[in-house]
């Protein structure tokens, strides 16, 4: 994540809430005599969040819009790892999922993504580093949090990631509304490589031909289909009732 600021006493609330990391807040004498502005200060300190005072000036340099109310935050960059710690983070493992976004542009689609690997125990999210979400505030928020838990590396190229796992013992699996095998007739068990594709054209041409086996859910209603994020939780679910019914 560039290094991001996010402005005014709202801003400052939603981000201490979601476990945004925040490296400081700037503040000038009106903030810190207004209440509900100083128990936001004195809970970012107790956090270990360093705490400045700031001219209305220094304030003005950092704000976008001129809408700071007296508080700037600070956000650390995220730091992305690379996919040869995806690699060893899975080096041992009968099952390992990681989950791979083909140009996933939503933010909300792309946290609620990396919720799911949390809670699935996925090894980690791998994204390209052009025409993808990328990590913000605002995935902090849509991840609840995530996003501080799970690995999620970025790679120039996405097919020559996805032919590196390959090498490392992964099956590449790609989800596909025009799929003909459902996800409950797939092996999903062991080490895979979910692959994901893009709100509005699904996966990329290369990204499917790299694919070992396409996927898809099956539908009984009349809506065309559900969302990425939604589809994902569906199919790491499906990964994680296969690996259990493996070891018993």
């Amino acid at each position: 994540m560039e290094s991001e600021h996010l402005e005014g006493r709202h801003a400052l609330a939603e981000a201490l809430d979601a476990g945004v990391p925040i490296q400081a807040i700037y503040a000038n004498d009106a903030a810190f005599r207004d209440k509900r502005v100083s128990k936001l200060l004195a809970r970012a300190q107790a956090d270990g969040i360093r705490i400045e005072h700031a001219t209305g000036k220094e304030l003005d340099a950092h704000s976008s819009h001129g809408a700071h109310q007296g508080v700037v935050a600070q956000i650390k960059p995220y730091e992305y790892v690379g996919l040869h710690q995806l690699v060893e983070r899975a080096a041992d493992a009968e099952n390992a999922l990681i989950i791979a976004c083909d140009h996933i542009t939503d933010a909300g689609n792309f946290g609620a993504i990396v919720r799911t690997a949390d809670v699935v125990g996925a090894t980690g999210v791998l994204i390209p580093n052009r025409r993808c979400a990328r990590v913000t505030t605002a995935t902090y928020k849509t991840s609840a949090g995530a996003v501080a838990h799970v690995p999620i590396a970025q790679e120039a190229n996405l097919v020559k990631s996805l032919e590196r796992l390959k090498e490392e013992g992964f099956w590449v699996i790609g989800a596909s509304e025009h799929a003909k095998t459902l996800l409950w007739d797939a092996p999903l068990s062991g080490r895979i490589v979910l692959v994901m594709g893009s709100e509005d054209t699904g996966l990329a041409r290369l990204t499917r031909e790299t694919c070992d086996m396409l996927v898809c859910l099956p539908q009984f209603g009349h809506v065309e289909s559900l969302n990425v994020a939604q589809a994902t939780t569906a199919l790491a679910y499906e990964w994680m009732r296969q690996c259990n019914v493996a070891k018993s």
